[in-house]
């Protein structure tokens, strides 16, 4: 079969992506840099292709209850936002996750904080990777860093939140959302039907049950001994995402002295540093957490032992470099190195932090 390819903005490519990944329904609300989501979906018409549900709902907070509900039902369904639209949807979100449910959320960060500015920004890592919304759950976070991650992790997405029963966030950013490239796309995958859903859900809401005893979807328990079992039975699920979905890619790691730390929009910044820095006789490498939850924290560790330092790159004021941190334990210098409020760094700039905060020491 031949190979299907377009040249594709990050945010059409993930939409049509969750179309051919078997998707069921769509909720989201418009808001700048991810309204090409909702917008090409809706100029696609996948349920004339699938049957597929796509709905602007009033707001976001609606949006992520649509979607609790039809994740309740054993469906695969997504919504995508931007910061503002992420927060209002974190009670939704962590409802979700109480209720052990698999769902696909987007976020195409901008700067903030509040309204901010609708340049790209990665100063949603906390919210993201650290719960977000009340009570000890985690989601697992995918950052795409290409228009062709933004395609491959749809589908990869939905096969871990039905696999751990779990939401999962792609965070990505408007650089990545609106940037152009060519993308290959997947074939279509059918929808999963009725019966399907029945046999690989058993715990999903389908109707009124013949041979079972009725689910009942919900995230309350007012029984404390109850509720803390539950809490221990989620964190032993988060245990084991840890332990087998790392996912990241070294480059340049074998040989290097220094090591940058930048995921999505900021490790395609680091790659040129790194190209100028080698230039200059600096051994340099790059390692690029995919999953940010569970964090590549084995791999920094491992690095700690022969590297001189660790500069962490991301469009905050600082919050991945916490993990990195924590994951080196004091072993070798960590630094930060980020600009805020929608403001892209020069590769020469990384280049200059890293011989600055770095080699220099200061």
């Amino acid at each position: 079969m031949e190979k299907e390819v377009k040249l594709m903005k990050g945010n059409e490519a993930i939409a049509e992506a969750v179309i051919r990944a078997g998707a069921d329904g769509y909720f989201g609300y418009p808001i700048t840099p991810q309204s090409e989501v909702i917008e090409y979906l809706m100029a696609e018409q996948p349920w004339e292709r699938t049957g597929m549900v796509v709905l602007q709902a009033e707001s976001e907070v609606a949006a992520i209850n649509m979607v609790y509900g039809g994740a309740a039902c054993g469906k695969r369904v997504m919504t995508s936002s931007s910061s503002p639209g992420i927060s209002l949807k974190q009670e939704g979100l962590t409802y979700i996750a109480g209720a052990e449910l698999p769902c696909l959320v987007m976020n195409c960060v901008r700067g903030g904080p509040g309204l901010g500015t609708i340049q790209p920004a990665q100063s949603d890592y906390f919210q993201t990777t650290k719960g977000g919304g009340h009570g000890d759950y985690r989601l697992i976070v995918l950052a795409p860093a290409s228009v062709q991650e933004m395609s491959d992790f749809a589908e990869l997405g939905f096969d871990l939140a039905f696999k751990y029963r779990n939401p999962v966030m792609i965070l990505t950013d408007g650089i990545i959302g609106q940037m152009m490239e060519k993308v290959e796309l997947k074939p279509q995958k059918a929808r999963k039907t009725q019966e399907e859903i029945i046999k690989e859900c058993p715990w999903a809401t389908v109707g009124k049950p013949t041979t079972r005893e009725r689910n009942i979807i919900t995230s309350l328990d007012l029984v404390a001994a109850n509720q803390e079992k539950f809490n221990i039975k989620l964190q032993a699920k988060y245990k084991e995402i840890q332990e087998k979905e790392v996912r990241y890619e070294a480059i340049k790691c074998d040989d290097a002295d220094y090591i940058l730390v930048a995921y999505g929009c900021s490790a395609r910044l680091c790659m040129k540093a790194i190209d100028l820095l080698r230039a200059n006789g600096i051994k340099v490498g790059l390692i690029r957490p995919i999953t940010l939850f569970p964090f590549p924290s084995k791999i920094l560790f491992e690095l700690a032992n022969r590297v001189k330092g660790f500069l962490a790159v991301e469009l905050s004021a600082g919050q991945m470099v916490e993990d990195v941190e924590l994951a080196v334990k004091n072993k070798v210098i960590v630094k930060h190195f980020g600009r805020m409020g929608g403001m892209i760094p020069s590769p020469e700039e990384i280049v200059e932090a890293l011989e600055q905060k770095i080699i220099g020491g200061k």
